[in-house]
């Protein structure tokens, strides 16, 4: 799953990528205004982490340009200002959460989780489809009761198709949501095509039916 983390002090932003990394989230960076508004229009996110002080402009202009959009990433927000005001300010604007520093990185952790957990998968850490069991928390994915041993970036893209099922999901997305940013850089699409054939692969071993289906010239769909 995919973070966004916008944060101009930058011994802190290190720890908070660092530890979410070690919770296997991609993260991407930012450490000010304009940088960020350039990521926000440029990608979509699992979760956006906004600081309200920023270089360049406010953290407030950011959450307004979001709501704008109708972008769907989930938002907190973390900031030093601790008044009941700004918090109900965010809140009201369209943050999911706010986080007041200093905090700690687990609680941190659990709120970006508790956030995706309740805009994709209705507020559950399991997620069924058919034969398909999958536990968000234990990162675990059962085909008829079978365990089913994904690596983690073929847990993402089932995960990700499974939420976004019915829609045809481009392969520019599908490598922008493995690799972030850095997908526009790669010369082909290849390192895509392997980790959906080894996830596909290991699907129909465990008996699991095709519902990945590839689009002529579009990309893939997730057909339930």
């Amino acid at each position: 799953m995919k973070l966004l983390l916008i944060e101009d002090e930058i011994q802190l932003a290190q720890s908070i990528m660092s530890y979410l990394v070690g919770e296997n989230y991609l993260c991407e960076y930012a450490g000010n205004f304009q940088t960020a508004l350039t990521k926000i229009n440029s990608y979509e996110y699992d979760c956006i982490i906004l600081d309200l002080t920023l270089p360049g402009g406010d953290g407030m202009q950011l959450l307004a340009e979001i709501k704008r959009q109708n972008k769907q990433d989930g938002l907190i927000i973390i900031s030093a200002k601790d008044a009941f005001e700004h918090k109900v300010a965010a809140l009201h604007a369209g943050a999911d959460d706010y986080l007041a520093k200093p905090f700690h990185l687990p609680e941190l952790s659990a709120r970006v989780f508790s956030i995706i957990r309740r805009r994709k998968f209705n507020n559950s850490n399991i997620v069924k489809q058919h034969e398909i069991t999958v536990d968000i928390l234990a990162q675990t994915v059962l085909v008829n009761e079978q365990v089913v041993p994904l690596t983690r970036k073929e847990f993402d893209l089932l995960l990700y198709f499974m939420s976004n099922a019915n829609k045809v999901i481009s392969k520019n997305a599908l490598a922008e949501h493995l690799s972030g940013d850095i997908a526009g850089m790669l010369e082909d699409y290849n390192f895509l095509y392997a980790h959906i054939k080894n996830f596909k692969r290991k699907l129909h071993d465990a008996g699991c039916n095709s519902y990945l289906q590839t689009v002529y010239a579009a990309g893939y769909k997730w057909e339930i």
